[in-house]
């Protein structure tokens, strides 16, 4: 490789959203030459597999859909979720720096988004929440045939088994979705137009190669080049031997977090992870690097948690399926080893993951782990319970546990059968009343959001009695999208040191990063709205720094 290809302004190490938006993002406002340094053979990361909706408060495309909401309003939401754990001016840069970063990218690249009208806050009771919805955005649709020779190297996602449709077109997206024709569906392949996470990559991806971003897969860094106190570049493996990137601006660190390194998660974090549903290359190479440079660490015992379904490799790659809306509809609860219900079923995931982490003192031992996921026959009828990616229509997968009584189904579980038909019976009850004071679901506009697409809006979304045989059982595992613990950044994207210190020259966005969101998640996207802000922030820096 000539010496002149290995200068750059900016070096960016990740190519997820918290990559791809700071890369583009420096070369629009005058950086010279920018690189992407990715670990993986295809770009994109854990975001080309997810959803793709960003969570931004007081967006510009909520007055499309109605909505007014106010900077105010979204800082005093978020802070009344803090514990006080939360870095108020953190908070504020968010709140402040994600419409100009919306307005930025749609004015200068192919990135476009439009709000999604009626999916609440996770939280909407709290002040300032949203019952509404209108803070998350999402892409339309883009055509991959666009990305030219980059067309099939982003990587596919193994959770949506369909690339061609949106976020809003599923279930999860839409009170009722709005399922394409069979028709329509074969005219997006023509052009191989996808949506969800592939539609945000796609776009940002597209951003970087009209800007002539140079992006290299394969390039797993392994070291940040201090010099003079300062970050000014890393070291990359070659064939040939390590081989030195210099950066003259600054070095953002977006490479993911550490949720598939052992150690890792058994040093910092507060309870059980067995099952991240994350790519597996985030194995902590940022948080390492950064400590090693002297960073100070910020959340590090937090996580994206989510439960999880294990499942065979023909029907997931991955061997593992995440649990969201399947735990929401009516029919179906939840239990413990002991056979008890544990919490609100219909609650976000992330907040659900606190549940996996409830300690039996006594005992020593985690009260809710093993868990199963309980449904009876008009859950089967009515909704199926099938996992198989490309597999459609309901039923139940044949590996799915099911007996024709609770007391038979405690009994294959190994559970106490005697707690299990007294929890059944009491939901039973609570469902007649169309109330749960015993853990509050349905009461939330968030729980009624999600559950049956017919009933969205009424308690009757996600209430609904067992009494019909056979009834079945899926164990659900303690999962995360990602780690939210890594090194700590000031409002502009910088990573301090243990003196609180700018550590000049490096910066760091994403799930590599503290999350400056503590253990809360804001809303639909709330994982990738700090992702890409940070990122934006980060590069807007870099690119102006005069220290």
């Amino acid at each position: 490789m000539p010496d002149s290809q290995i200068h750059f302004d900016v070096v960016v190490v990740g190519s997820g959203a918290a990559g791809l938006t700071p890369a583009v993002t420096a070369k629009l406002k005058g950086a010279d030459k920018v690189i992407v340094l990715e670990k993986a053979d295809l770009v994109g990361g854990t975001t080309a597999w997810s959803g793709g909706q960003v969570w931004i408060p007081n967006n510009p495309h909520m007055s499309d859909v109605g909505i007014e909401d106010s900077r105010e309003k979204a800082i005093t939401y978020i802070m009344s979720l803090s514990r006080d754990m939360l870095d108020a001016s953190l908070i504020e840069s968010y709140v402040d720096a994600g419409p100009t970063m919306i307005e930025f990218l749609e004015a200068n690249t192919a990135v476009e988004f439009y709000s999604v009208e009626g999916m609440p806050d996770y939280h909407p009771e709290f002040p300032g929440g949203s019952t509404e919805g209108g803070r998350t955005v999402e892409c339309p649709l883009f055509p991959f045939t666009e990305l030219g020779e980059w067309e099939h190297k982003v990587t596919p996602s193994p959770y949506f088994a369909n690339p061609n449709i949106t976020m809003s077109e599923t279930p999860l997206g839409k009170a009722i979705p709005e399922i394409p024709e069979t028709e329509e569906l074969r005219r997006r392949a023509v052009a191989n137009e996808r949506g969800c996470g592939q539609a945000l990559i796609g776009r940002l991806l597209k951003a970087c190669l009209d800007q002539n971003v140079e992006i290299r897969t394969g390039c797993a860094v392994k070291e940040l080049l201090v010099a003079e106190d300062q970050v000014s570049g890393v070291v990359i493996e070659t064939e040939e031997g390590p081989l030195n990137i210099n950066a003259r601006r600054g070095v953002v660190l977006a490479s993911g977090g550490f949720d598939w390194d052992e150690g890792l998660c058994r040093s910092f974090l507060r309870g059980p992870m067995t099952h991240p549903v994350s790519m597996e290359t985030n194995t902590g190479d940022g948080l390492r690097m950064s400590m090693k440079a002297g960073a100070m660490l910020a959340n590090m015992r937090e996580a994206w948690w989510i439960p999880v379904a294990v499942v065979s490799e023909s029907e997931n790659p991955m061997g593992r399926v995440l649990i969201n809306g399947q735990r929401t509809l009516p029919h179906s609860i939840m239990v413990n080893k002991h056979g008890r219900r544990f919490t609100n079923e219909a609650a976000n995931y992330n907040a659900f993951g606190a549940a996996f982490h409830v300690e039996d003192v006594s005992k020593f031992e985690y009260q809710n782990l093993p868990c199963w996921l309980v449904f009876d026959e008009t859950y089967a009828e009515k909704f199926g319970f099938r996992v198989a990616s490309g597999v459609e229509g309901k039923g139940v997968a044949d590996w799915v546990t099911r007996a024709d009584s609770p007391t038979l189904l405690a009994e294959s579980l190994g559970i106490n059968a005697e707690n299990l038909e007294a929890t059944i019976s009491r939901w039973n009850q609570l469902c007649e009343e169309n109330h749960d004071p015993d853990f509050g679901r349905g009461d939330s506009a968030f729980d009624r959001w999600w559950g049956d697409p017919h009933r969205k809006g009424d308690r009757e979304a996600t209430l609904g009695t067992l009494t019909r045989a056979p009834y079945y059982a899926v164990e659900i595992k303690s999962g995360c999208l990602g780690t939210k613990g890594g090194p700590k950044v000031d409002k502009h994207g910088r990573v301090v040191n243990i003196d609180g210190e700018a550590i000049r020259g490096l910066y760091a966005a994403g799930n590599v990063m503290g999350s400056p969101f503590g253990m809360t998640y804001g809303g639909p996207g709330g994982t990738l709205g700090p992702a890409m802000v940070f990122g934006f922030l980060s590069a807007s820096h870099a690119v102006s720094r005069n220290d």
